[in-house]
């Protein structure tokens, strides 16, 4: 293993990266289903929650990195903020109407409009600490304790973890709400993530020779046109995630609402599906990783967004490719599609770490969640849903329990993602070239930093 990234590394990659994208999917997917289920079936209250949510990530991200960089220290905001955002999490499954008609002794339906209201500022607020702690100064720490010679592989692992936790929560947390309850639930997870935090205390480090640099108005340095001038190959390469973002947020909200009304899965047969899509495509993207460390991560990328977008197109055809299954040919197509979802992330990912100046690692990492939350969660859902609209496909009692209203997802939300994914295609040259003459993204092992 290369020296810069050790054991104990791996350790906290995986620990941390895990309980932070199991939260992370337990709002997207659950805290919206919560206010569903329990406030409100408002899907005014879900979108403004999840544009809110998308807002102060990257404004949070913006802060923390660049104090982490000013500090000098990731490990403290890593660690305390991992504390805080579980205590946040645990405290969200106690938000009812019932308590602000107790507290304000007002009527029920006033009691709902506040509900909605503060489980709105609630989910800011975890998400603000969730982004300290995660998207600021982990996704640092890990620029920070890699190099060009593994991050291939790093970060194949870390494009698996979210899929992973979407496989843990889709498939364990439903069961669990319904036996436990959403009050229950989020305090156990909420346990969960702060004794994470406590063991960072004890476990990270921060890298040796990790020194204070920058200062509080770094805040905004990556909008100087000096730096994108300076570093354009790092800004091209969020554009070409922008555009995988955007294609994965057309269909990705949406995707199990639509196994579920559209195809008519049963809660087993969309987990097994969602489940060995992804076991299988993580498994394939291990080799494609320690790959993509050894040939020129740009031009792997032509393979991995034809794989995305073959995947997705075959996912819009799936229910009429003849006499096989629709289960069956569903799983191949996601498979496929899961295959280059996680590849295509992979390289970005290292990509990106490539092109990102060692010395302003923090203060960058605002611009990243930018382009790779913001935009993509803002433009996104927003194209999905006109689509899902525009086709208008009725809800029947095979989804009258999906989380939707009175239409429900259509295939051609796939379609219209795929062509998003080849957008990538177009983009890659633009990378080529504005890096040429500088640092490629591409090395060969040599003995000195071969892995054992």
């Amino acid at each position: 293993m290369n020296k810069l990234f050790t054991r104990k590394n791996m350790t906290v990659l995986i620990l941390f990266g895990i309980i932070g994208q199991i939260a992370w999917a337990v709002e997207n997917m659950y805290f919206n289903l919560f206010i569903f289920e329990t406030i409100e079936p408002n899907l005014d209250a879900i979108t403004l929650m999840v544009q809110a949510s998308g807002i102060v990530a990257t404004v949070a991200t913006l802060i923390a990195g660049t104090i982490s960089d000013k500090l000098g220290n990731r490990r403290s905001f890593i660690s305390y903020g991992y504390i805080i955002w579980g205590v946040t999490v645990a405290l969200f499954g106690f938000l009812s109407p019932e308590l602000f008609e107790s507290v304000f002794r007002t009527d029920y339906k006033t009691a709902v409009t506040v509900a909605l209201y503060v489980t709105v500022g609630a989910d800011c607020v975890m998400t603000m600490f969730g982004s300290f702690a995660n998207d600021a100064a982990f996704n640092a720490w890990v620029t920070d304790n890699t190099s060009k010679e593994n991050r291939g592989r790093i970060e194949s692992i870390i494009a698996i973890l979210p899929l992973v936790a979407m496989l843990i929560v889709a498939g364990g947390f439903g069961i669990l709400a319904e036996a436990l309850g959403y009050t229950l639930l989020f305090l156990i997870l909420g346990i969960v993530i702060t004794l994470c935090g406590v063991a960072g205390i004890f476990i990270i480090k921060d890298k040796k020779g990790l020194s204070p640099s920058g200062r509080l108005l770094d805040i905004f340095y990556g909008f100087k046109p000096s730096t994108v001038k300076n570093n354009t190959p790092f800004y091209v390469s969020l554009i070409i995630m922008c555009v995988y973002g955007i294609a994965c947020q057309i269909f990705m909200p949406y995707l199990i609402i639509y196994m579920k009304s559209y195809l008519s899965f049963s809660v087993i047969e969309y987990s097994v599906v969602f489940g060995l899509a992804i076991v299988l495509g993580a498994v394939i993207n291990l080799f494609l990783g320690k790959l993509s460390d050894k040939f020129d991560k740009r031009r792997s990328m032509y393979l991995a967004a034809g794989i995305f977008a073959i995947g997705l197109f075959f996912m819009y055809l799936a229910k009429d490719l003849g006499k096989i299954p629709t289960l069956i040919i569903f799983g191949i197509c996601g498979f496929v599609m899961i295959t280059g979802y996680i590849y295509i992330s992979a390289l970005c990912g290292a990509i990106t770490r490539d092109y990102t100046p060692e010395a302003d690692t923090g203060k960058l990492q605002g611009i990243r969640m930018i382009f790779c939350v913001l935009i993509p969660m803002l433009i996104g859902p927003t194209i999905g849903n006109a689509i899902n609209k525009a086709m208008n496909i009725p809800l029947t009692d095979a989804g009258a329990d999906a989380m939707t209203t009175s239409f429900i997802p259509a295939p051609e939300i796939f379609l219209a993602a795929a062509i998003a994914a080849l957008l990538i295609l177009a983009l890659i040259p633009l990378l080529q070239r504005v890096s040429a003459g500088k640092e490629k993204p591409h090395s060969t092992i040599d003995e000195g930093s071969a892995q054992g």
